[in-house]
């Protein structure tokens, strides 16, 4: 996870306290950030690395405002950039730990083509992807993950762009993990962070994040307790997909086409049920389709929440410092040599 000289010194023990800054949070009563930033400050004495080696990069928005509140070094940089500035330093200091806190617009609108660049160069970065589906600091814009027909500031009768799918962009775009938590759920949340940090390469977690002021409940149908055993389904590596009231629901595959069954009535064992498997990256990709519209009730799917997908792959800085390394034991040669290359013409 780090190197040995990034580590706290033997014997020392911190608390989230000691990952909380004197800054006081600037969001809204009830807003889902709060919940964020106290799984994080939670997660990191667990993870042993001392706070002045790890880095959080913001870009713009109001998740972007965590690293004020994190006791580590930190970055607010500018609208969708927060990634490349990320990389650049795992780049560059590749013994730190680096977070990146964004949003759904911060990411995949200004920032998208650096979150896809991102996600195939593969540096070891842990993002955390804060998606209460609008734009809550320029006050009630529709993002790429809004639904459609919800009436905002810019979509008074409804939007009609087509929502992101954040879990089946990041797996197209060759992410190395995926997860997906909701900010109520803190105990499953900070599971999910830690799994995360503990990625070796760009792990990428979705939170559903409830914005009070213009949003609010957008996320109800798996947040609230008589709904989400119906509506949400946690996936457990090497266990069976199943859900529902006394978890009597299962899925299984009828070829590739996810089909919901009622365990009981239809006499299906464990061993007829999908089995998660956290490296088949063509059934995390299938997961990843679990988005109906909560509004349909026939051939409904859950929404899955959990680690999707965890590959192993090499990463960006590693690959670099290789090169580097092999360019180096090549020999340096002149500065004549360098700028005439592998090919040179003689005119006469």
């Amino acid at each position: 996870m780090t190197d040995l000289d990034t580590t706290l010194t033997a014997g020392t023990t911190l608390t989230a306290k000691d990952f909380a800054s004197d800054q006081e949070p600037k969001w809204c009563p009830g807003c889902g950030d709060h919940a964020v930033l106290q799984q994080l400050k939670n997660v990191m004495p667990e993870l042993g690395t001392a706070p002045e080696n790890i880095v959080f990069i913001s870009g713009i928005g109001c998740s972007s405002r965590l690293p004020y509140y994190m006791a580590t070094y930190g970055v607010h940089g500018i609208h969708g950039r927060a990634l490349p500035m990320a990389t650049g330093l795992k780049t560059s200091r590749p013994e730190l730990t680096v977070w990146v806190a964004t949003g759904d617009g911060d990411a995949l609108s200004i920032g998208g083509n650096h979150f896809i660049h991102t996600l195939r160069r593969n540096p070891d970065l842990n993002v955390v992807l804060f998606n209460n589906e609008i734009y809550g600091l320029t006050k009630g814009q529709y993002s790429p993950t809004s639904k459609l027909g919800l009436r905002t500031v810019t979509s008074p009768v409804g939007v009609i762009d087509h929502p992101f799918n954040t879990a089946a962009l990041v797996l197209g775009a060759g992410g190395t993990f995926f997860a997906r938590a909701l900010d109520r759920d803190g105990k499953f949340l900070r599971s999910m962070l830690k799994r995360a940090a503990m990625h070796k390469g760009t792990s990428l977690v979705e939170i559903y994040q409830n914005c009070p002021i213009f949003n609010n409940g957008a996320f109800e149908a798996f947040a609230s307790p008589e709904k989400k055993e119906e509506t949400a389904l946690f996936l457990e590596q090497g266990k069976p997909l199943v859900f529902g009231k006394d978890r009597k629901k299962g899925i299984v595959l009828d070829g590739m086409t996810p089909v919901v069954v009622d365990i009981d009535k239809e006499q299906v064992s464990a061993d007829d049920l999908w089995i998660h498997d956290e490296s088949d990256l063509n059934k995390a990709s299938i997961l990843a389709r679990f988005f109906d519209d909560m509004s349909v009730t026939e051939d409904f799917l859950p929404r899955p929440f959990g680690v999707f997908y965890a590959a192993s792959h090499t990463t960006y800085e590693d690959a670099l410092t290789a090169q580097i390394a092999d360019a180096q034991a090549e020999g340096c040669g002149t500065l004549e040599e360098l700028l005439r290359g592998d090919n040179s013409y003689e005119i006469r």
